[in-house]
């Protein structure tokens, strides 16, 4: 029997996630599988993605948002956050990372544990910008080294760039504030003129812009 490449091997997952019925049974599916059997279904996406299939990259983000999503909502509960934006301000703080460090996986290391400790990485830093220690969450991670070699970061920060500018100046302000200077909300709210609900939801839709301006980039790019 020929093995099949990586782009072979996830044709069946791309062409159901192009048919809108069948994405939303995909996500029903893939919800229950093990870390094992998950592995087994996004290392050859992942693979393809970074072999420049825009579709394959398209399914691993939507794939990993939704296990990273639960991952994130469980660690935050145990430190007592439970507000849904939350999580999804880290997922979405995770999904920038895991764009700007796709160049840093080692194809021999699993693509879930690969992922899930940039996420831990993104849930400390967040934890640790907004006063809460992270002592309560599990060490069970791999400890990856996140730095990227010196183009790839070079490249990654040129993104970032990107990113940042296709934002409405206000909105870039308070990410560049709260998220890389570690300024309180409240603060940059203040800064900016707005109230601090008005900030974190400002925030919010700043960071999904963000992602999916990445993703496209990382689609046309990988």
């Amino acid at each position: 029997m020929v093995a099949k490449s990586p782009a072979q091997a996830c044709e069946p997952l791309i062409a159901m996630r192009r048919n809108k019925a069948n994405s939303v049974l995909l996500g029903k599916a893939l919800k229950p599988l093990s870390l094992a059997q998950l592995e087994s279904q996004l290392r050859p996406i992942f693979l393809a993605a970074l072999g420049g299939d825009a579709a394959a990259y398209r399914l691993f983000l939507d794939t990993i948002s939704t296990r990273l999503r639960g991952y994130l909502r469980q660690m935050l509960a145990r430190v007592g956050r439970n507000e849904m934006s939350e999580t999804e301000d880290v997922l979405q703080e995770t999904l920038l990372a895991l764009h700007l460090s796709r160049h840093t996986y080692d194809p021999a290391s699993p693509v879930t544990a690969w992922a899930r400790a940039i996420a831990r990485y993104k849930l400390v830093d967040h934890l640790r910008r907004t006063g809460r220690h992270a002592s309560n969450l599990p060490i069970d991670d791999e400890a990856y080294q996140l730095a990227a070699p010196d183009d790839a970061a070079s490249d990654a920060k040129l993104d970032l760039a990107r990113a940042m500018q296709a934002l409405p100046e206000r909105t870039r302000t308070l990410i560049d504030r709260v998220k890389l200077q570690g300024t309180s909300v409240a603060e940059a709210a203040s800064a900016t003129g707005m109230t601090e609900t008005a900030a974190k939801v400002a925030i919010h839709r700043g960071l999904q812009a963000m992602a999916k301006f990445l993703s496209k980039r990382g689609a046309k790019a990988i």
